[in-house]
C-alpha cells in the first residue's frame, strides 16, 4: 500500500498538515539572521502558552530523547542524586540517561502500574537534587501524577524534571503550577510536526542549580542555550535544522488557529471514543490506575485478547492500511497501542476502530461488526 494512503495511528511520529510540509521547502536562510530569530521568537511565544510557563523556552535540533538528556545532563553530575521514576519504558530511559551523568535512586514499578505517592516522598526525605518523572507514559498508555510529584519535589527541595513528550500540546499540562524545573516536549507528538526537534522549558532554579554542574553535555549544554537565546537577535548556540524550524512555526500556528483548550478537549474525546469502542468488544485496557492516575488521552494500550498476539493485531491493521503500535520490551506481544495525537480527527479514530473490529472477527474474536464503531460514534457525537 502506498505510503500516503496509510494511516498513522501510533504515539509518534503523527500525520503532519500539508502546509506544514510546504513550509519545509521554503529556501534556506542564515541562522544568525533576522528572519530566523523571526521564526525562533515566534516559535517560543506559542510555546510558552503550550507550556503554560513563563520560563524560559529553547528549541534543540534533536529528539526529546535530546532534551531530556539535556534535562539531566545539564542539572545533575557526580556525586549528585537523581531520583528516576520508573514505571514503563521511556521512564527506564530517563533512568538509564541520568546514570550517565549523577548518581541514580531508581525508583521502579512495574511497567503499567500507577505510581505510589508514599515511595516518593520516602525517597525524597533521603535527599536528592533532582526528580524525573514520564508524565504520559506512551509504552504503558499510563497518566502520571505530576501535579502530586511536583508538590512533593517543592517540599523536599528538589529539581522537578519532566518528559512531557507526549502530553503537552495535547493534554493540560501546567508547567509553572505544578512547579515543574525542566519540562519536555518532542515536536512529532501532539504537536504534529515532523520529527527532530525537541522543546525544553527551564525555570531559574533550574538555570541556578547548573552552575555547580562542573561536565555538563556539550552539544545539549542548556547554559549554552540560554545564552544563544538572551541575545537581542535570539539564536541557536549550534547549526539550527533550519527546514524543521520552519515546520514548527506552521504546526504551531495550527495549534493557535484552534486553541489549547479546543485542542485538549479533541484529544480526550477521541481517546475516550477508542476506550468505549474497546471496552464494547471486551477488550481490556492495559493500564492499572489508582487515584492519582488515569489514562493517557494521546495514548491507548490495551492487552492483546486472550489466543491472540498483539504482534499479529499490529502486523494485520497494518496490512489494511493503519499503523498502530505493538508492546515494547515486555510487552512485546502482550499489548497494542492505538495513538491519538497530533491533529487526529474523528474520521481517523472511526476508520481505525472499522478496521480493528474486521481484524478481530477474522480473527474469531469478534462475531459481528459495528459495535465498537457505534459504541465510539456515540462519545463522539455527544459534543
Amino acid at each position: 500500500m502506498d505510503l500516503e494512503d496509510t494511516l498513522l495511528m501510533m504515539p509518534g511520529p503523527v500525520p503532519v498538515a500539508p502546509r506544514v510540509l510546504r513550509a519545509m521547502s521554503k529556501p534556506m536562510i542564515n541562522h544568525r539572521s533576522a528572519e530566523f530569530a523571526g521564526i525562533y521568537t515566534d516559535c517560543r511565544e506559542i510555546l510558552s502558552s503550550v507550556f503554560q510557563t513563563k520560563n524560559n523556552i529553547f528549541l534543540l535540533s534533536g529528539s526529546g530523547t535530546a532534551g531530556m538528556e539535556a534535562a539531566v545532563g545539564s542539572v545533575a553530575g557526580s556525586g549528585d542524586k537523581v531520583i528516576a521514576i520508573e514505571n514503563g519504558k521511556f521512564g527506564e530511559r530517563f533512568k538509564d540517561l541520568a546514570a550517565r551523568y549523577a548518581e541514580v535512586v531508581p525508583l521502579v514499578f512495574e511497567w503499567g502500574l500507577p505510581i505510589d505517592l508514599e515511595m516518593v516522598k520516602e525517597k525524597l526525605e533521603e535527599g536528592a537534587k533532582a526528580i524525573t518523572l514520564v508524565h504520559n507514559e506512551t509504552s504503558t498508555g499510563i497518566l502520571n501524577p505530576a501535579s502530586e510529584i511536583g508538590k512533593l519535589a517543592k517540599k523536599h527541595d528538589a529539581l522537578f524534571i519532566m518528559d512531557g513528550v507526549t502530553s503537552l500540546g495535547g493534554d493540560d499540562v501546567k508547567v509553572d503550577e505544578w512547579g515543574v524545573d525542566i519540562a519536555i516536549v518532542g515536536s512529532q507528538k501532539c504537536l504534529a510536526a515532523p520529527p527532530g526537534l525537541a522543546v525544553v522549558s527551564v525555570s531559574e532554579k533550574a538555570f541556578e542549580a547548573m552552575k555547580s554542574v562542573s561536565k555538563k553535555p556539550y552539544y545539549n549544554d542548556l547554559m549554552a542555550y540560554k545564552k544563544s537565546g538572551d541575545k537581542p537577535r535570539p539564536e541557536t548556540p549550534y547549526t539550527p535544522a533550519i527546514p524543521l524550524f520552519y515546520a514548527l512555526q506552521e504546526a504551531l500556528h495550527i495549534v493557535k488557529e484552534e486553541g489549547m483548550e479546543a485542542r485538549i478537549k479533541r484529544h480526550r474525546i477521541l481517546s475516550e471514543a477508542i476506550r468505549a469502542a474497546v471496552a464494547e468488544m471486551k477488550i481490556e485496557m492495559f493500564p492499572q490506575l489508582n487515584e492519582y492516575s488515569h489514562y493517557s488521552n494521546t495514548i491507548s494500550a490495551m492487552k492483546a485478547p486472550e489466543g491472540i498476539d498483539g504482534e499479529d493485531i499490529k502486523n494485520d491493521m497494518k496490512k489494511r492500511g493503519v499503523i498502530i503500535a505493538g508492546g515494547q520490551e515486555r510487552l512485546k506481544s502482550k499489548i497494542f497501542r492505538i495513538g491519538c495525537m497530533g491533529n487526529i480527527t474523528a474520521r481517523d479514530v472511526l476508520s481505525t476502530i472499522q478496521q480493528l473490529e474486521i481484524v478481530l472477527n477474522k480473527r474469531g474474536y469478534i462475531e459481528s461488526l459495528g459495535a465498537g464503531t457505534e459504541a465510539a460514534t456515540r462519545v463522539i457525537d455527544r459534543v
